[in-house]
């Protein structure tokens, strides 16, 4: 099992903590990384763009001229795409770009991000997260102790002060321990994790 540090809000190192192998020391597979953030990055798209195609733009049901004699090219309305104001060639419909990655996969992409953030070195367990107050320049205190810039927080449980208080911190994000993913994890520089949520991952996932 590996040993990591455990520090307090002031950034002191005040014990160590044993991280279970099941959870933080798989095997690292970078392919099911890699579409576990494809797959959170398809899942949020809208996909509302829309185009009309010549049978829905309005107008142009009457032939614009006859068809032999004119010297023109034959034209059976004003609304194919080659005319201005036409319809577009194979317009843009709405759709749904999501696409399920199953339950297994998921589950061993989020370990295999937990444990690299742990062999990088880039996983910090800290005692606990409490503050007196909804103070952005406290939360920024409690960073700067740990010397961390960009991180995503994870807490055990929703607390309304912590989330509040690192709410105004553009590269800071929070998360509870039961909402963590992959794309999240993987963007934030750093990890930043509470005993308790560690304890609470371990319980889901190991």
């Amino acid at each position: 099992m590996a040993n990591v540090s455990v520090y307090n809000m002031e950034g002191k190192e005040v014990g160590t903590m044993e991280l279970n192998d099941a959870v933080f020391g798989v095997e690292v597979n970078e392919h099911l990384v890699h579409m576990a953030v494809v797959q959170h990055l398809a899942n949020k798209r809208q996909g509302t763009q829309k185009a009309k195609t010549r049978s829905e733009v309005s107008g142009g049901g009457r032939k614009p001229w006859r068809q032999k004699g004119t010297g023109h090219a034959r034209q059976g309305s004003t609304r194919a795409p080659q005319w201005k104001g036409g319809g577009v060639v194979f317009a843009p419909v709405p759709r749904d770009y999501s696409f399920k990655l199953n339950k297994k996969e998921k589950r061993l992409a989020l370990k295999s991000v937990l444990t690299s953030r742990v062999q990088d070195g880039k996983l910090i367990v800290v005692d606990e997260l409490k503050l007196d107050e909804i103070k952005t320049k406290k939360f920024k205190e409690v960073m700067d102790n740990l010397k961390v810039n960009k991180a995503l927080v994870v807490i055990a449980d929703n607390d309304e002060k912590v989330v509040m208080s690192a709410r105004n911190l553009p590269a800071v994000e929070t998360a509870q321990a039961d909402t963590i993913n992959v794309y999240d994890i993987l963007k934030g520089d750093t990890l930043v994790i509470t005993k308790d949520a560690v304890a609470k991952i371990e319980e889901v996932y190991a």
